[in-house]
């Protein structure tokens, strides 16, 4: 599995903590930056990162910032991509397992690296469940062409 990895400044510790334990597992690792903690806009980091998963360069993608909100805002402006901020082993298995997320967003001032690591080996891990899932999944990738549903 090829995963891309980004992060501000304020998740770039974290980015390099993931990045130690993914390589070490034996995983392909893109890291898009940021390499050093000072001040950096994150819609940047999330972009590289969306655009490498939604290439098909790379399988999955891990972002980071302070909350993981902002980065997965940004990251779901690009089409194809589903990102997620998960907080908790439950919100990273479903995510994957509900919603076919595709990137994991974190949140480095919420988030302790070995709760962070958990919630990455999760991830990873999780299968999406397909079945009524699969419709839901679909829907989203249909409201990146339009306004609305109707």
């Amino acid at each position: 599995m090829r995963i891309a990895l980004g992060a501000d400044h304020a998740g770039v510790a974290l980015k390099h903590d993931i990045t130690r334990l993914l390589t070490a597992r034996g995983l392909a690792c893109t890291d898009v930056g940021t390499m050093t903690a000072d001040p950096v806009d994150y819609p940047v980091f999330a972009a590289r990162v969306a655009e490498a998963v939604a290439s098909g360069a790379c399988d999955r993608g891990i972002l980071i910032c302070g909350t993981g909100i902002g980065m997965a805002i940004a990251a779901n402006k690009v089409s194809g991509i589903r990102a997620a901020a998960a907080y908790d082993e439950t919100t990273a298995r479903l995510c994957r397992a509900h919603n076919d997320a595709n990137v994991l967003t974190l949140g480095a001032r919420l988030t302790d690296a070995a709760t962070a690591a958990r919630l990455v080996d999760i991830f990873l891990a999780t299968p999406f469940d397909a079945g009524r899932h699969a419709r839901r999944v679909a829907m989203i990738a249909a409201m990146t062409c339009a306004a609305a549903l109707t």
